[in-house]
């Protein structure tokens, strides 16, 4: 705990067996209370290592996507009693060791989102970031800090962290079930006006660590400059999304089951 905080580690993997284990050790556990995987139905046997290693798992019935597995993460966090909840890639391409930092950052009470940034401190492209991806990044961040009215480094990372309030008040469960889902839930957070801090991240990029590629980035872009269309044309009070409704949809849990 952190000021008697409870804090909960999500782990949203997907075929992660080759590096589950050397994210996990790296977790300060004199902080992290608890650490709950979300499987979404890996090909590889993650959930048995998983289990092997203590860790809560939950299973999915099928391949649903990566914004569908956080949306698992969150529910289950929640009914855990975490206070806050740090949302770590099981691939060891971002560092456990700042979960601490990230979570002193909410504990504070000074922000309700914070970031693992990979572009402060310019370091992802002598990290191995490439350079499509990079230039991508900093031109999407770009187009959203505009049309959001923000400030950010780094839309697109996977790295975050939330209190409690922040995952009650934002209607994740409208979100996508695809990629897209990081990029709509941080938009909601600043369409309702949470406090977001950002901290610097170094990441590594090797074969094992789960990464997109150029077709699926390119479908990913689109659907970012989407999201910011969304939050413009709502906030000009010309049409309403759902996404942005202050009305959360009640979440289905019928589609995965904790692996004893």
């Amino acid at each position: 705990m952190l000021n008697r905080k409870k804090i909960v580690v999500v782990l949203p993997a997907y075929n992660a067996e080759k590096t589950l284990e050397k994210t996990v050790s790296e977790l300060d556990r004199d902080v992290v209370d608890e650490i709950l995987l979300v499987d979404d139905f890996s090909r590889d046997e993650t959930i048995k290592l998983a289990r092997k290693i203590g860790i809560r798992s939950f299973l999915h019935d099928r391949n649903y996507g990566y914004g569908r597995n956080q949306k698992t993460c969150y529910s289950e966090a929640l009914k855990l009693g975490a206070d806050v909840i740090v949302m770590l890639h099981p691939d060891y391409q971002y560092s456990p060791r700042l979960v601490p930092a990230m979570a002193a950052m909410i504990v504070s009470e000074e922000y309700d989102v914070v970031l693992g940034s990979r572009i402060l401190g310019g370091t992802a492209r002598k990290s191995g970031m490439p350079i499509y991806k990079y230039v991508s990044n900093r031109f999407l961040t770009f187009i959203e800090n505009l049309a959001l009215g923000s400030k950010l480094s780094e839309f697109h990372t996977g790295y975050r962290a939330f209190s409690r309030e922040a995952l009650e008040t934002l209607p994740i469960h409208q979100n996508s079930d695809d990629f897209i889902f990081d990029n709509e839930m941080l938009a909601q957070a600043i369409y309702f006006d949470l406090n977001v801090g950002e901290i610097s991240c170094p990441t590594k990029y090797f074969e094992e660590a789960s990464s997109i590629n150029f077709q699926r980035s390119v479908v990913y872009g689109f659907g970012v400059l989407w999201t910011a269309t969304r939050f413009k044309l709502q906030r000009l009070g010309v049409k309403n999304f759902s996404i942005f409704d202050d009305v959360t949809a009640k979440p289905n849990l019928s589609y995965y089951s904790e692996v004893k």
